[in-house]
């Protein structure tokens, strides 16, 4: 809706409002002024009548019907003009009810003012207007990242015009992209769901709707990620995004010799001296080392919830294992989404942070667990935490989570 439309509708409902107003007042009151001089006029004419007839009667008149036409001659004469009615009822009407009107217009005005949502009427419609320099910038590498406010004002645009155009199914991908990116999985999920509904066929979705499923973290959504990874695959056997998610799913699954084949295949499709092939490797030698783990070389908590804690909307839990001296640097660390608790959570030598520093060299370890709420492992205000005393590596332990930083 335009801003001229806008005030358009306005103007056209004040005056349904004025109408409804004046014209209950300026019928009732001609009505009114019509019934009291005709019920008048019956009443005189009736008892004028009576007492001719009683005259009459007593001989004290001998002409009943002269003087009975005389009266009903008066009664006619006493009836207005059509002009003078009409313009009584103009003036009258005029002066009454223009203050009225008035008072009603610019109440009406101020109050939208003051209480209404003018303001954020304009800026949605500014926010629509800017949808696609805002896309355009997101789809960019070239110009700079949005801000976070520049995001969600492209969110709000995007669901504007997808609630005019459903069918869109481009709108509904960059609407999950931005899920995605917003760490927001129910709405990418969502979005890229009904961009799939309605393009079955495309790559691109499939890949974004694969995407979303496996960092929703269900087991049966991961399956079906699967399943859309590998017809990408056999539709298009060069794809490195499909390979990738792939080898990634797999690797958190812990089918390492899955994740090690995906790799490897991605290693074989880039050029010699393309940079990633590096970090291909250093990938295949995690899974590798993860396959090589014992079974003693692990931690093992349990993590719980004091009944203080409030989870975050889009919180993550971030387990984090330390030497026995407490350093804040961490050894090895997972990222896990906060959907139930209490939570078992294992960390390897495939959860190590420095290739060099494994987990697996430390005789004891202490582990940390933090709820973060906005994403940014860098800031901790706010976020709780709890952590456990140092344990022998391979041992099992509990964290519960009570304290706030």
């Amino acid at each position: 809706m335009t801003e001229t439309m806008f005030w358009l509708i306005t103007a056209l409902m004040m005056l349904v409002s004025i109408a409804i107003f004046v014209l209950p007042i300026y019928r009732g009151k001609d009505q009114d002024e019509e019934a009291s001089r005709d019920e008048l006029n019956k009443a005189f004419f009736r008892d004028r009548m009576e007492e001719i007839e009683e005259e009459a009667q007593e001989g004290l008149i001998e002409n009943q019907g002269e003087l009975a036409v005389e009266l009903k001659q008066s009664l006619l004469d006493d009836i207005p003009t059509q002009q003078a009615v009409t313009e009584s009822k103009n003036t009258v009407s005029a002066m009454m009810l223009a203050p009225g009107v008035l008072i009603l217009v610019i109440l009406s005005y101020f109050l939208y003012n003051t209480f209404g949502s003018y303001g954020a009427v304009v800026s949605w419609q500014e926010t629509t207007n800017n949808l696609p320099e805002l896309s355009q910038r997101l789809m960019s590498e070239s110009q700079e990242p949005l801000t976070d406010q520049e995001m969600a004002d492209l969110t709000l645009a995007l669901r504007t015009k997808l609630q005019q155009t459903p069918d869109d199914a481009m709108g509904w991908l960059l609407l999950g992209r931005i899920g995605m990116a917003n760490r927001d999985i129910q709405t990418a999920e969502g979005a890229m769901a009904k961009a799939y509904g309605l393009s079955p066929e495309n790559s691109d979705i499939k890949l974004g709707y694969a995407q979303s499923l496996i960092f929703s973290g269900d087991e049966t959504n991961v399956t079906k990620a699967r399943g859309l990874l590998r017809e990408v695959i056999r539709e298009d056997h060069a794809n490195m995004q499909a390979f990738s998610l792939l080898a990634f799913e797999a690797f958190e699954r812990g089918a390492y010799d899955e994740a090690i084949a995906a790799w490897s295949t991605m290693q074989k499709l880039l050029p010699e001296n393309d940079p990633r092939i590096a970090m291909l490797e250093r990938s295949i030698a995690r899974a590798n080392t993860q396959m090589n783990v014992g079974s003693g070389l692990k931690v093992s908590v349990t993590v719980t919830l004091d009944e203080d804690v409030i989870l975050p909307e889009q919180g993550v839990l971030i387990v984090s294992v330390h030497s026995a001296d407490g350093a804040p640097m961490p050894i090895a660390a997972k990222r896990l989404p906060i959907n139930q608790f209490p939570l078992t959570v294992e960390l390897t030598d495939a959860d190590s942070m420095i290739p060099e520093r494994l987990m697996s060299s430390l005789p004891e370890v202490l582990v940390k667990a933090r709820i973060d709420h906005d994403g940014n492992v860098m800031t901790k205000d706010g976020d709780w935490f709890g952590e456990t005393l140092p344990f022998a590596l391979g041992g099992q332990s509990q964290i519960v989570i009570n304290q706030k930083y």
